[in-house]
């Protein structure tokens, strides 16, 4: 069976972020991720990694200003030496935390963008993802970019496996790969088996969640163990990210994993 990580970014909203790791650990993961941990010291967040012996699996590099609208910087003309800067901190993070990936927003294209402003964009996204894996590469940190589907984020430069996977492709660096969102996935494209089977090896990383409302993944149209055994078939070994919104109180949803997992909590003394 995969093997699951916990989004802290998504579950056990209940609590304060830097207490989300050892509701982690006390639920049965053995990984986390999250999005952005950078109202933290790298320090803290390692503490509670260490305290709960959790490995953290993946991180986003900062996204410039989310409160007013950034979606990632990377693609975004004029803020190259911001983006360089979001790198640079990301990587400081992820040596902090042992953690081996990180993912590279790409941004939002402009409100009536047209192909010719589309193109100047992804120039610039293929300029900074060269930057990007190569500052990376000196740590053994792979770069991960990931299709967003524009029913959650309209705009978002990058929205298919197929378009992801040729700028990886055209860029060539080893330590680029894709980061296949089964949720997004599915909403843009579906035909999920097949793009798993065409694309594993470079594909660095997993995410899930139930299609449409993104609740838990043993709920709504995805056959999830279909898939994991799939995957499984295929001898992935890397992780799959549980990044979905439980519908309730994330500990009551969770009877999913632990179904496939054969394991329950032991009660909290």
């Amino acid at each position: 069976m995969p093997r699951f990580s916990a989004n802290l970014s998504f579950l056990f909203n209940e609590v304060p972020f830097l207490d989300r790791f050892g509701e982690a650990a006390q639920s049965g993961f053995r990984a986390v991720e999250f999005a952005y941990g950078y109202d933290y010291q790298a320090k803290e967040i390692a503490a509670r990694v260490a305290e709960h012996k959790l490995e953290v699996v993946l991180i986003n590099a900062p996204p410039g200003d989310y409160a007013a609208g950034d979606r990632g910087l990377a693609s975004l003309s004029g803020r190259e030496h911001e983006f360089a800067a979001s790198v640079v901190t990301a990587l400081r993070y992820a040596q902090e935390l042992k953690c081996p990936r990180i993912h590279v927003m790409a941004g939002l294209l402009p409100e009536g963008a047209d192909a010719e402003e589309r193109a100047r964009r992804m120039r610039t996204y293929k300029r900074n993802l060269r930057f990007a894996c190569q500052e990376a590469a000196e740590q053994k940190v792979t770069v991960l970019i990931e299709p967003i589907n524009p029913r959650d984020m309209p705009r978002y430069l990058l929205n298919t496996q197929a378009e992801a996977h040729a700028i990886r492709e055209g860029i060539g660096m080893a330590n680029l790969k894709v980061q296949m969102d089964l949720y997004h996935a599915q909403v843009v494209e579906g035909d999920l088996a097949a793009k798993i089977r065409r694309w594993l090896p470079h594909i660095g990383h997993f995410q899930i969640a139930g299609v449409p409302a993104r609740n838990e993944p043993n709920v709504g149209e995805v056959n999830y163990e279909f898939l994991f055994r799939l995957i499984d078939e295929l001898k992935y070994d890397g992780w799959i990210g549980c990044e979905y919104r439980p519908a309730q109180a994330t500990a009551a949803g969770l009877g999913w994993l632990y179904q496939l997992l054969d394991w329950r909590p032991t009660p909290a003394s």
